[in-house]
């Protein structure tokens, strides 16, 4: 049986001056395009009227390259612009979908942030060169070898340098993973993560490494006469702290998720809300926050971990080898005995002291937590049961999904009649 998979290969460009300020100029012909049909749609809005969605907006780009103040458009690729309002017709139509998450109206573009321009086809790739269409042939560093079918390439910059991203898709056997085993992660603060089989992986902080350092170039910023020479300067120094921070985290995660991906065949992790669990506790002035201090500085740890993009990482990584993630409730697997299943907040004493007060059980906090997450992984496979109860008199709820139980069995080589 096979399955179609999409992947993207990103690598970094190594344009000439030409190339660069054509790149440039592109991506802040799709940023206007952006903000020009963002603030149509806005006023529309603020008038309560129908919004333009993409075909009126294409017309509208029409009409803005054939006049003379914004004739400038027609130097970039025509289909780059296109696929900009294609992306703010999706954007907003995921801000008005109560389904999402994440729901909100789009937000202008700044120049220098997230400079960005898409080809949905025309570019070609031959060797370590590849064809964008009004740009030519530019050389990229090519680590690997590209597989499948080109759908599209997306051309972006961060800091100095620029990125080539191009999307494949291609069919695949479903492999069947070399593993059979099952193990449950826990996500913390001081331990990056915590096996259930009693091993654990330090955090690499990468932003709190670098904080002093990034604090004191941005403190130099703010002394500095804006868009000067100098100012400019000392923004793209900042820009390349950010950007280390950013490869040294994602280098770190890549590399962890790749290793506990190929030697278990099922993870079962927390199902943790991240955005929830980060929020300020600043409060306002009617109802001001508590413990504020720590609450910021648990915050900042959460959000230097990347919790969230490891957990993605892990599930796109067990599709390509052939594994599953499971995601299970979170609540009180650091309180829960996993010897008598006594829940208490009593049970854990300190940061990462657990005794429990029923049985006296003593282990580490977050080895009591992956050996939690990993026993309710068991209980979904076995039986369906999705959320464990909050207090010993609820009784557990079961699930008529058996999907989770299916493709458990056939992970872990149990056959499935």
């Amino acid at each position: 049986m096979k399955q179609v998979i999409r992947k993207a290969f990103k690598f970094k460009l190594n344009p000439n001056s030409d190339q660069a300020q054509k790149m440039v100029e592109f991506a802040g012909a799709n940023r206007f395009v952006w903000n020009k049909a963002l603030a149509k749609n806005l006023t529309l809005l603020e008038y309560k009227k129908p919004i333009l969605w993409y075909q009126e907006m294409n017309f509208w780009l029409g009409l803005w390259k054939k006049s003379n103040e914004y004739g400038f458009l027609k130097q970039a690729h025509s289909q780059s612009l296109q696929q900009t309002l294609k992306q703010l017709e999706r954007a907003f139509k995921n801000g008005f979908d109560k389904k999402q998450p994440l729901k909100r109206i789009p937000r202008f573009k700044r120049k220098g942030q997230k400079d960005s321009f898409s080809y949905p086809q025309g570019f070609k790739l031959d060797g370590n060169s590849v064809f964008l269409p009004k740009i030519g042939w530019v050389k990229y560093r090519s680590s690997r070898k590209v597989v499948g079918e080109l759908k599209n390439c997306t051309v972006s910059r961060r800091g100095k340098h620029w990125y080539v991203s191009v999307q494949v898709e291609y069919e695949a056997e479903i492999p069947r993973h070399s593993a059979n085993s099952i193990i449950g992660l826990d996500l913390g603060v001081k331990r990056f993560i915590t096996l259930s089989d009693g091993s654990y992986i330090e955090p690499i902080n990468s932003f709190k490494k670098l904080e002093k350092k990034l604090a004191f170039a941005q403190r130099r910023l703010s002394k500095k006469v804006k868009f000067s020479s100098n100012w400019k300067k000392q923004k793209q120094r900042i820009a390349r702290l950010h950007e280390k921070i950013a490869n040294v985290r994602l280098d770190f995660l890549h590399k962890t998720s790749t290793s506990i991906s190929k030697n278990h065949a099922m993870i079962v992790v927390e199902d943790l809300k991240v955005r929830n669990m980060s929020k300020s506790a600043k409060g306002n002035i009617d109802k001001p926050g508590k413990n504020v201090k720590p609450k910021s500085g648990l915050n900042k740890s959460i959000l230097d971990q990347g919790w969230g993009m490891f957990v993605q990482m892990l599930e796109y990584k067990q599709n390509w080898f052939g594994g599953d993630v499971l995601r299970v409730d979170p609540r009180h697997t650091s309180q829960t005995c996993p010897k008598c299943q006594n829940i208490s907040r009593a049970n854990r004493k300190t940061q990462s002291a657990f005794a429990c007060t029923e049985c006296g059980f003593k282990a580490n906090a977050d080895l009591v937590g992956a050996l939690n997450v990993l026993a309710r992984g068991h209980r979904v496979l076995a039986c369906g049961v999705e959320t464990l109860v909050s207090t010993l008199k609820q009784e557990p709820v079961g699930s008529s999904d058996t999907r989770p139980l299916l493709n458990g069995l056939k992970l872990l080589g149990i056959p499935v009649l």
